[in-house]
């Protein structure tokens, strides 16, 4: 078969888009799977628990051993949320619960937040869990929990809220 200007024309045109093709499907691979169709899909909620108490301290620590961070994000439109306020709390490592393992972090401009507390021990036959409650102006607050891996020092939580309706 034998080649002509044209089809040499043709190669170069695709050999030089290659690069832009290559950016685009390496930028669509770090979105959120939701955030290429364009919206999120919400975070189930998770029940609040019997441990709940309003106005935990701002701070990104209550221990060492155990890293959660995440991002909050709007369902309408994957945008991050900068200033959500994400209140953790926790069981300690005798499996109660009290201020000392209460935290308030602010997600940062790109809606990033990171907690580091110790592993969340079981109790009472639960798994190792850490509680969260997500609240933004403009958005419905959210009540989830977070279920650490076995054996992991840390852990991606992102979190989706619903706009206010």
């Amino acid at each position: 078969m034998e080649t002509t200007p044209d089809d040499a024309k043709d190669v170069m045109r695709r050999h030089r888009l290659r690069p832009y093709l290559s950016a685009a499907l390496l930028l669509l691979l770090h979105l959120p799977l939701d955030a290429a169709a364009g919206s999120c899909k919400p975070t189930e909620p998770d029940a609040l628990g019997p441990f709940y108490k309003p106005g935990a301290p701002v701070r990104a620590s209550v221990g060492k051993g155990y890293v959660l961070e995440g991002t909050v994000r709007s369902a309408r439109d994957c945008a991050p949320i900068e200033g959500a306020a994400v209140e953790l709390w926790l069981a300690g490592p005798d499996g109660g619960y009290g201020d000392a393992y209460r935290a308030t972090v602010i997600a940062d401009g790109k809606g990033v937040y990171r907690f580091e507390s110790h592993v969340p021990p079981p109790y009472y036959g639960r798994p190792p869990h850490i509680h969260l409650r997500v609240s933004a102006r403009g958005f419905d607050t959210l009540v989830t929990q977070q279920y650490p891996e076995a054996g992991r020092r840390n852990g991606t939580f992102d979190v989706v809220l619903v706009p206010v309706r």
